[in-house]
């Protein structure tokens, strides 16, 4: 397994899964930049904060970043450690990436598959648990699944970047009233079980620094194999813009 930076002499499709996202699965969702550049793209604001790069060691793929979020526009990327000259960053979070090699997955017969409807409550849950970037459109990007107690929303997890032959486990949270009782896990299990049946394979991020995390995903069958970086860039031009 991989546990450092990508290098050009060992490409894997997971050193890059949001650009193996947005130019496979979720192609339909890619912005562009104006005029046909495609070696950038990014999904829409109310989707994903994600932005990607064809290449992160291509210069051109960081012209067409520049054009597709405009001169001193912000870029969320991850795994890319040197942004080129004039390129500023704003943020950086150490992260981890895990896959799944012996996970036991099985469906949660109490969970409810979560839709547009379900969204305030999915939100109001990130907010208190912030388990990662969460967006009101989010949950088209695949399955989320929820469990309720006494019909409030306690604990999901769902689907979010979709490399071909993979899909990302991702918003597994737990409201602090009902941790303890496996909630968590038994999402994961039974979100893996419905990407186990396309034959795809999961594989999760977390914050390198969230070690509990990180224990409970290698306990039930994760596998450490990269050690990515979460970053918010900003690019050159005089024209600042915060966040989205």
């Amino acid at each position: 397994m991989s546990t450092g930076a990508r290098t050009s002499l060992s490409p894997h499709m997971l050193d890059n899964p949001a650009w193996a996202s947005l130019s496979g699965a979720h192609a339909a969702l890619a912005e562009h930049p104006a005029g046909g550049g495609g070696r950038a793209a990014r999904y829409p604001a109310d989707v994903s904060p994600f932005t990607a790069l064809a290449d992160p060691d291509d210069p051109r793929s960081w012209a067409d970043l520049r054009t597709l979020v405009g001169d001193g526009g912000i870029a969320g990327l991850s795994g890319v450690l040197t942004p080129p000259e004039g390129w500023e960053t704003i943020d950086s979070v150490p992260g981890v990436q895990l896959v799944d090699t012996s996970l036991r997955v099985e469906p949660a017969p109490e969970a409810v598959r979560l839709g547009p409807a379900d969204v305030p409550e999915v939100l109001a849950l990130i907010e208190l648990t912030r388990p990662g970037p969460f967006r009101p459109r989010t949950v088209e990007l695949g399955t989320y699944l929820g469990i309720r107690h006494r019909g409030r929303l306690v604990a999901m997890a769902g689907e979010r970047l979709r490399p071909p032959g993979w899909t990302e486990i991702s918003a597994v949270c737990t409201h602090p009233g009902h941790r303890g009782r496996g909630l968590a896990t038994r999402l994961v299990r039974a979100v893996a079980a419905g990407i186990r049946e396309r034959g795809e394979v999961p594989f999760l991020h977390t914050a390198a620094s969230n070690t509990d995390a990180i224990r409970l995903y290698e306990s039930i069958g994760f596998t450490l194999r990269h050690r990515p970086f979460f970053m918010a860039v900003r690019a050159p031009g005089n024209t600042a813009a915060k966040p989205s």
